[in-house]
């Protein structure tokens, strides 16, 4: 059983839920029903939650069937964590300016750093 992966896959759901929050709220707050009705903060928010929607369930997929078959713990682990913080970073990040920060520069590289490496893993595992 996959549990490496479905507690990362917990993890980051519980984190969505966050960024689903926060635009709720702001919704409710400003009554903007549909759209981000020119809100800037909202569009932002959207964004974020939006970003994370891309990303996510593709390198959740890749971690589940790199668990299935059979990478070892550590590197799951690695990936799973090192997955997590850059969402994290990116999602701090990005919600802080629509421009350059720290966090959404790290988190996204940090997570594209993850995708290269579990595709290197992936490769790796079906050519043995």
């Amino acid at each position: 059983m996959p549990k490496i992966t479905l507690l990362f896959a917990s993890l980051h759901v519980l984190l969505m839920l966050v960024l689903l929050m926060r635009i709720s709220r702001h919704r409710h707050g400003h009554k903007i029903g549909l759209g981000d009705g020119g809100d800037a903060v909202l569009a932002r928010k959207v964004r974020v939650h939006g970003n994370f929607s891309e990303h996510v369930p593709f390198a959740l997929l890749m971690l589940g069937l790199l668990e299935l078959c059979g990478l070892p713990a550590p590197w799951l682990w690695a990936f799973g964590a090192a997955l997590l913080l850059g969402r994290l970073m990116h999602a701090v990040g990005l919600s802080a300016t629509a421009g350059y920060s720290f966090g959404r520069f790290t988190g996204t590289a940090l997570t594209w750093l993850v995708f290269l490496l579990m595709a290197l893993a992936g490769l790796w595992l079906a050519a043995g």
